[in-house]
């Protein structure tokens, strides 16, 4: 018998409208409990972003859609690029493909692994947490302590400018460095919508990381900030609209221009 609970289904999954539907890991820390955006397109759907890579994300996809996943990440981080393996199409920025590709970065569930004062710094989040990051597993086979991220070089690199066209509608690569080198948004101007990845989105910003910086992420919300976005899905907690993106990027300025 596993000491462990096991979910009844590891992802929770919402429409959000007739093509975008959300989908998130319930029983994953909320730091790490990312966003999986699916969007659903004539001649292909696209996939933003992959979780953590504990439950399949390829069987919660199944009753969405019958079309080719354009699967691709907004940036390097394990708990947006576990599941990437899983798909055939896979698409990067150059600048955080080689990790990408293969992983380097410190990845566990175990919290006695994390480097000394993480627990202290969540804490300070409001964010305490347990012996593990999850607090129920996939199913009766699967061991914490495994916990690993699979390599998925990228099938296509992008750049600022590049398209991922689903077939009647294509969405435009922003390169939004700052919290990694080749963190991206995915943008269709006709619609107002952005899929910002952890660029933004309504929740702590993390600049502090080793591959984040902060000159960069200035220059990323002033970008933002100006950008005539209609809802921003984001790479962590709920949707937002243009009034708040600019409260977001004023208040991340304002903190920054103190700080220096």
């Amino acid at each position: 018998m596993t000491p462990f609970r096991v979910a009844e289904r590891w992802f929770e999954i919402v429409r959000i409208d007739d093509r975008v539907t959300l989908l998130r890991e319930p029983h994953v820390h909320p730091v790490w409990q990312s966003n999986i955006w699916h969007v659903r397109g004539r001649d292909a759907d696209m996939l933003v972003d992959a979780g953590m890579g504990i439950g399949v994300l390829r069987d919660a996809l199944q009753p969405l859609t019958d079309k080719p996943q354009i699967a691709v990440a907004t940036h390097r981080h394990s708990d947006h690029v576990g599941g990437l393996h899983e798909f055939e199409t896979r698409l990067a920025h150059a600048q955080d493909a080689d990790e990408i590709g293969a992983p380097k970065a410190f990845a566990s569930l175990v919290t006695a692994e994390f480097p000394e004062g993480f627990a202290a710094l969540m804490d300070s989040f409001g964010t305490p947490v347990g012996d593990l990051l999850i607090d129920a597993i996939p199913h009766e086979r699967y061991d914490p302590a495994s916990y690993a991220v699979r390599a998925a070089p990228p099938t296509r690199l992008l750049g600022e400018g590049d398209a991922v066209d689903l077939g009647d509608r294509a969405f435009e690569v922003l390169h939004l460095p700052g919290h990694t080198p080749g963190s991206i948004g995915l943008w269709d101007a006709s619609s107002g919508t952005l899929f910002s990845g952890d660029a933004v989105y309504d929740g702590p910003l993390y600049d502090f990381l080793p591959e984040s910086n902060i000159p960069d992420y200035c220059l990323t919300m002033r970008r933002l900030r100006d950008l005539p976005v209609s809802v921003v899905h984001g790479g962590h907690d709920p949707s937002f609209g243009r009034a708040r993106m600019i409260e977001i990027a004023e208040a991340y300025l304002s903190r920054r221009d103190k700080a220096t």
